[in-house]
């Protein structure tokens, strides 16, 4: 693989770069996972860049728009 764009990546190197990313995916903790994960989903869809989903969370938690709940782990 040599990069993390979409156009450098196939749906299933995608799915790797963000299970790695994100550790321990399968834990339920408290069902936050499920959030993350659909939060990165149009990156493995190759609709958005990670850069362009870590962008808009990122805007979304410093205005304090209307985002994802938040629970004892993280987002969801």
């Amino acid at each position: 693989m040599s990069g993390y764009l979409i156009k450098d990546t196939t749906k299933e190197e995608r799915e790797q770069i963000v299970a790695e990313s994100l550790g321990n995916i399968s834990a339920t903790c408290d069902g936050c996972s499920i959030g993350i994960i659909e939060m990165y989903q149009d990156y493995i869809d190759g609709k958005k860049e990670l850069r362009d989903i870590n962008m808009e969370f990122n805007a979304r938690y410093v205005s304090g728009k209307e985002g994802p709940e938040r629970g004892n782990c993280g987002y969801y």
